[in-house]
């Protein structure tokens, strides 16, 4: 069974989150793809930087779906 990543992108101080980010790659096993998701949210969070991360208290939260299988 392969994992679908989801990244959502929200901002504490507008209280919305941006549609879910689904990651073009899928992952093997839900582990892999849960350590992705907190790899990737660091580099994410590294990109907005600090100001507009604490400016818009900005946060990323990621879930791991299981893919459907294809007929």
């Amino acid at each position: 069974m392969k994992f679908i990543l989801s990244l959502i992108i929200c901002s504490q101080v507008a209280g919305e989150c941006m549609p879910p980010y689904k990651w073009p790659k899928t992952f093997n096993t839900q582990y892999d793809c849960l350590m992705f998701g907190y790899e990737e949210s660091i580099v994410k969070m590294k990109e907005l930087g600090s100001t507009d991360v604490n400016k818009y208290g900005m946060f990323i939260k990621f879930y791991c779906t299981p893919q459907p299988p294809t007929v």
